[in-house]
């Protein structure tokens, strides 16, 4: 039950574009006993049926770029797999410590960053 908990809070705020394997990988690893390869391997397995309705959701309310997404996907792609292979190298606590430390810069940007206004949509 706890995996289905933790996929569908993962999609949730996959879906809002917020980055659902900052509770994906962490919640595998603590509380399911997945090594840290086999959790970044999982997560991003599992994002691409999340990703593909998220994707189709933001188009039909006319929040993709498919040109400016198209053009970052060619980066991405490549960027992708050095990233795959990169990991691979790391053993698994250093790749958790990167990790670690990554979710923590980004919480850290994202405290003290530039603060944006909320938009909240009128119906």
């Amino acid at each position: 039950m706890l995996v289905y908990l933790v996929g569908f809070f993962a999609g949730i705020i996959s879906g809002m574009a917020i980055g659902g394997g900052t509770l994906l990988v962490p919640a595998l690893v603590i509380f399911m006993d997945v090594g840290q390869h086999t959790a970044q391997g999982v997560c991003l397995a599992s994002f691409i049926p999340t990703a593909a309705v998220a994707v189709v959701t933001h188009y039909r309310m006319g929040n993709v770029k498919v040109k400016l997404a198209l053009s970052l996907a060619v980066g991405a792609l490549a960027g992708a797999a050095l990233g795959a292979a990169l990991a691979d190298v790391f053993l698994p606590s250093a790749l958790r410590r990167f990790f670690g430390f990554f979710l923590i810069a980004m919480g850290i940007y994202q405290y003290f960053g530039k603060a944006h206004t909320i938009r909240v949509a009128k119906k």
